[in-house]
């Protein structure tokens, strides 16, 4: 367990907003939440979750996990996982996973092309989808690093309870969305845009919730 400096947050208080989910293609809205889909926050959707891109990391009976993408924090992975830090893709800060268990880390990571053909994960990796994995972030960095082409770190997590979040989805407080591609969008290069991007990518409804305000009784 790595501790990591809490971060205030707020408990959401989705809004009711009126969605059509077409049917899945890449980039585009998906019929249900599955493991290696977006999970993208109505305009409507307060703190910890506002403007929030998820990945998705499971999802079934038991519950659902993902990670926020897109809210990198200004705390250095090098004040916390030295060891990590100049393996990191894009940024060298911990990016803020979700409002649970804010004193852990957790690492994702992608492998490279030579790593995904072997008939066997690299030690300390668990793979989620694609070349997309968890990472053990106790595994020496040396030894995990050769096999990987992007890696970040996060503080805290996303978690649903069983049903959850299939309510929260009724009651249009999420899209869940197909990444156009699983590792560009999960290390994406322009997190503090990644919202607007990835619904405007979208099209039809969804193109519209970035010119929403996040009041809906702001007109």
């Amino acid at each position: 367990m790595v501790d990591i400096p809490p971060r205030v947050s707020r408990r959401s208080v989705p809004r009711d907003d009126d969605l059509v989910l077409d049917a899945p293609t890449i980039g585009r809205p998906a019929a249900a939440p599955e493991a290696g889909l977006l999970l993208v926050a109505a305009p409507g959707l307060e703190e910890p979750f506002h403007r929030s891109v998820i990945l998705l990391l499971e999802h079934d009976e038991s519950g659902t996990l993902g990670v926020v993408l897109n809210q990198p924090t200004t705390l250095d992975v090098g004040s916390v996982l030295p060891a990590w830090r100049d393996h990191l893709t894009g940024t060298p800060h911990l990016f803020q996973g979700g409002p649970v268990a804010l004193d852990s880390a957790l690492g994702l990571a992608a492998l490279g092309t030579a790593a995904v053909r072997e008939p066997e994960e690299p030690a300390g990796f668990r793979r989620v989808v694609g070349p997309l994995g968890i990472i053990d972030l106790d595994t020496p960095a040396d030894d995990l690093v050769p096999h990987l082409q992007a890696l970040r770190i996060y503080a805290g997590y996303a978690g649903w309870a069983p049903g959850q979040l299939d309510d929260e989805l009724e009651r249009g407080s999420w899209a869940v969305i197909s990444p156009a591609d699983v590792v560009v969008d999960t290390f994406h290069a322009d997190p503090e845009h990644m919202w607007s991007l990835v619904l405007t990518r979208a099209g039809g409804t969804l193109a519209w919730w970035p010119r929403c305000p996040n009041d809906p009784q702001v007109n």
